[in-house]
């Protein structure tokens, strides 16, 4: 398998926890006789440092013409009084339009290697297992008109038909690949877009008719993530909603830094660990780089279309998870703080003896 991958290691932990995920597929490189190619670009703050902008030309020509965008993280609190199109954050936001995905994938599964982890009590979160797919294209974070005074400032929330029903496509796809039921996640009782969001859904769901739907209230989402998350498989929602409901649901595994995410249905397929730059600790080994690894096995699975391999992957993350290793993040309560390289080396080392103990590396 040949493909060529642009990374975008960013700001904060984003160049730690990336350099974790491309140790992973280099070791498939290495002994299951991949072609994977990796082309580094700046973003965000080291590329306004570097370039004068967010999203320098050339880094969008690389990404263009990649078969797949690996990114860490982007934000530093040194751009933090700068205008909206000079912030870090703007070149992500560039970046996906660019790229046209507009279905953003979140998974959040509770293992059991880490149960302890979860703010909830263990009765609730087992065997939860959730994926978020969440609009990016449209809403809040890009309606127009929008701006803002030393008094006033609004924001627009727009929809089309067309952007609904396309990410509902997806949703309800890959809800025929897990357990079958989507959750429409609106606010429909105050918001015309959400009105229109949950006609269109209705619509597509037609398309659908082994896949079970049931609307609800982005509130009482929110509330049932935390008292039943176990009743969820695929919750679909907008761009604000999924961002937040999202980060609510890394409570499930015990960490934000657990979360990875895949961004399709454009012209490049897009993989980013959920969380932040969180620089205050960046440099200090501390960043859990599980999500960034995870992203990489997502690419695997979506763009590579290795579903072999993307499980094997992540079987090797669950491996380390119950050796008791991890970050401290992970390591309120009990097991062993490691660094962000040593949980990289120890899921390489993991992916290596299993793909030797296959012996038919074509297999994976």
């Amino acid at each position: 398998m040949k493909l060529k991958i642009t990374v975008l290691p960013g700001d904060g932990i984003g160049p730690e926890v990336t350099e974790q995920a491309i140790r992973v597929l280099r070791t498939l490189n290495d002994i299951a006789g991949y072609d994977f190619s990796f082309e580094e670009q700046s973003i965000g703050a080291a590329a306004i440092r570097q370039h004068g902008s967010p999203l320098p030309r050339q880094t969008l020509d690389a990404c263009l013409q990649s078969d797949a965008v690996l990114l860490g993280a982007v934000g530093s609190p040194e751009f933090d009084s700068a205008a909206p199109h000079e912030r870090p954050e703007a070149g992500l936001l560039q970046l996906r339009v660019a790229l046209g995905g507009f279905a953003n994938l979140r998974p959040a599964r509770w293992r059991s290697s880490i149960a302890d982890c979860s703010p909830f009590r263990r009765e609730i979160v087992m065997n939860a297992d959730v994926l978020i797919v969440r609009e990016l294209l449209g809403g809040l974070y890009f309606g127009e008109p929008r701006g803002s005074s030393d008094t006033e400032a609004f924001n627009t929330m727009r929809y089309t038909e067309e952007q609904v029903a396309r990410v509902a496509r997806i949703a309800f796809e890959q809800s025929r690949t897990r357990r079958k039921k989507v959750t429409s996640v609106d606010k429909a009782n105050v918001l015309e877009t959400s009105r229109l969001w949950r006609r269109v859904v209705t619509s597509v769901a037609r398309e659908f008719p082994d896949v079970a739907l049931e609307h609800m209230l982005v509130d009482s989402c929110a509330m049932q993530l935390a008292m039943q998350p176990t009743r969820f498989d695929v919750i679909l929602t907008e761009n604000l909603f999924g961002d937040i409901l999202s980060d609510q649901a890394a409570s499930i595994t015990g960490s934000l830094g657990m979360l990875p995410s895949a961004t399709i249905g454009g012209a490049v397929d897009l993989y980013e660990p959920v969380h932040g730059s969180a620089p205050d600790i960046a440099a200090t080994g501390k960043a859990n780089p599980i999500g960034a690894i995870e992203s990489a096995a997502m690419l695997l699975r979506h763009t590579a279309k290795m579903e072999r391999a993307a499980e094997l992957v992540e079987s090797c993350v669950d491996h380390i998870l119950l050796q008791g290793m991890r970050t401290p993040d992970l390591a309120r309560s009990r097991g062993r703080g490691v660094s962000t390289s040593e949980i990289g080396n120890a899921v390489e080392m993991a992916l290596a003896d299993a793909l030797h103990l296959r012996h038919s590396y074509h297999a994976v």
